[in-house]
């Protein structure tokens, strides 16, 4: 079920969609419960880095079996020293990805990320964004992942603000927490399974006329 805060009936014309971002994983985590609910719609699933990383690779490609999508990887630099990437290397990365340039809805991270803090969802964020107003990259509507925790202070949850809510039923949920639990193999008392909510959070933004 969608309750925007303004009304966005717009799946009809929702066809082919991207989703846009860091990491594999991200895309279940935070996006997930959307994409199933929309089967109706030809889904991208595009990550800037961990092509390299053979294990998470290939769980990546059972996610996308689950979420009936397809996708590729990128291979940018994820160390845990977090180096800031140069922007135009991350756009140069996303552009060789995407299968076109125009799409009818991109999803892709928030500027901030969805929690305090990972470098990698918030360039990602910034290159995406930065395409899009070039119209590099053109779609319908764009829109951004909407989640905070405090500065840390508690998990990731929906912004007060955000434009759209998506709520996923039980089942709808379970499936998406079995891609994160299952398929990735992240534990039930892990971060990720903790934060794979039942309530999905967008802001929206359109291109420029």
């Amino acid at each position: 079920m969608v309750e925007p805060k303004h009304r966005e009936q717009l799946w009809d014309y929702y066809r082919d969609c991207a989703v846009i971002v860091a990491h594999p994983d991200d895309e279940s985590l935070w996006a997930g419960g959307t994409i199933l609910l929309h089967p109706e719609a030809r889904w991208t699933v595009l990550t800037i880095c961990r092509k390299s990383d053979e294990e998470r690779a290939q769980k990546f490609e059972r996610a996308l079996e689950q979420l009936n999508a397809t996708g590729l990887l990128g291979d940018l630099d994820d160390g845990p020293e977090q180096t800031p990437l140069d922007e135009d290397e991350i756009q140069e990365t996303i552009l060789s990805l995407v299968p076109s340039d125009k799409f009818d809805l991109i999803i892709t991270h928030g500027l901030w990320g969805e929690y305090t803090r990972h470098l990698r969802h918030e360039e990602t964020s910034r290159a995406v964004l930065s395409l899009f107003r070039l119209r590099k990259l053109t779609a319908r509507r764009l829109w951004v992942l909407a989640y905070e925790d405090g500065g840390g202070r508690y998990l990731p949850r929906p912004m007060r603000d955000a434009e759209i809510l998506v709520r996923l039923s039980d089942e709808v949920w379970q499936r998406k927490y079995d891609i994160i639990t299952k398929v990735y193999g992240f534990g039930g008392e892990s971060f990720e399974a903790k934060i794979a909510g039942r309530v999905e959070a967008f802001n929206t933004m359109k291109p420029r006329s």
